[in-house]
């Protein structure tokens, strides 16, 4: 069995160095979270620079597909196609019949 005066001093000790101890660690754990904050948002940002140039090019391309399909889909070229590849003419007046109910 401890003596009287020897756990005394343990008691003493701990409180004591138990303190500043612990505060150390919470310290360390505090300043590593930061650290792994601070690299999760870089990686983060990092990520969301390359989505934004990808969401620019596809963007970019969309504006172009818009474009050529206004271009393709036009009366005039419909019209000119019909024509030229398929034999097509606008009726005349005279082959023209208005139905009614």
């Amino acid at each position: 069995m401890a003596s009287p005066k020897v756990t005394g001093d343990m008691h003493k000790i701990q409180r004591v160095i138990l303190p500043p101890v612990a505060l150390t660690l919470m310290i360390m754990f505090s300043a590593f979270t930061v650290i792994h904050s601070s690299h999760a948002c870089r990686q983060l940002y990092a990520e969301l620079q390359v989505l934004e140039a990808s969401r620019w090019y596809l963007q970019e391309d969309y504006s172009r597909l818009l474009l050529e399909h206004s271009t393709w889909a036009s009366h005039h070229r419909v019209e000119q196609i019909a024509r030229r590849e398929l034999g097509m003419t606008a009726p005349a007046v005279t082959d023209m019949r208005v139905v009614t109910q």
